[in-house]
């Protein structure tokens, strides 16, 4: 099992326990949530930040330092959809996503703000999410 967490961000990854093999989550004490993910929902979740991050990185030499970005992707995800936003500037930027369910499935909305952004961004990059015959 691995656990990463810091400030308004937590990560956790257990291969053994199938079907939501990981656990995200987000806020402090009283706005703090957590939801489960399958290792699909959390592959396309870890991918969809990535190209987020890409497109903000390729932009940041064009943009003023006191100008505003706001980015957004979304990608289908376990017979659903997932849809992510990056907003902020040079510098700082948060994260926001919606998971959409498929036909039997669950939706969740949720966000980190800017230090819990990078931070949470990392820890997924470095997460190992094989895929597994069982993975939704």
């Amino acid at each position: 099992m691995q656990v990463c967490e810091g400030r308004g961000w937590r990560l956790e990854h257990d291969p053994a326990r199938c079907p939501f093999a990981v656990l995200i989550g987000g806020g402090e004490s009283e706005g703090a949530w957590a939801i489960e993910l399958t290792s699909a929902e959390a592959r396309a979740l870890r991918s969809a930040v990535g190209r987020l991050l890409e497109q903000h990185r390729a932009l940041v030499p064009s943009l003023l330092e006191e100008e505003a970005i706001s980015l957004e992707l979304e990608v289908p995800c376990a017979g659903g959809a997932l849809w992510l936003g990056l907003q902020g500037d040079r510098q700082r930027w948060s994260l926001r996503f919606v998971l959409s369910p498929g036909p039997a499935g669950r939706a969740v909305e949720g966000g980190w703000d800017g230090a819990a952004s990078a931070a949470l961004a990392a820890a997924l990059a470095a997460l190992a999410l094989e895929p597994r015959a069982d993975s939704r």
